[in-house]
C-alpha cells in the first residue's frame, strides 16, 4: 500500500504533476490539456527507464499518465475559471 501511495505522491510532485498543470495552463481546451498532461506523463515514465519498456511497470505508467490527465485538466480549468471572473 505504501509502494502505491508513494508512486502516487512521486508523479504528482515529479514532472506529470507540475508539468502536466503549467501545459494544462496554457490553452482552454480541456481535451488538449489533458492530452497534453498524459504525453507527459508517458515521456517521464520513459525516460527514468531508459527508454527499455521491459523496465517499466504497468501500474507506474497507468499512475503516471492518469496523474498527467488530471493535473493537464485541472490547469485547463484553473485557466478558464480565472478569465471569466
Amino acid at each position: 500500500m505504501l509502494n502505491l501511495l508513494g508512486t502516487i505522491a512521486g508523479n504528482i510532485l515529479s514532472l506529470p504533476g507540475i508539468l502536466g498543470l503549467a501545459l494544462g495552463l496554457t490553452t482552454r481546451n480541456i481535451f488538449l490539456a489533458a492530452a497534453m498532461g498524459g504525453l507527459v506523463g508517458l515521456a517521464e515514465t520513459l525516460l527514468f527507464a531508459g527508454f527499455d519498456m521491459s523496465q517499466i511497470e504497468f501500474l507506474d505508467l497507468f499512475i503516471a499518465i492518469g496523474v498527467g490527465l488530471l493535473a493537464g485538466s485541472v490547469g485547463c480549468a484553473i485557466r478558464i475559471k480565472g478569465t471569466t471572473v
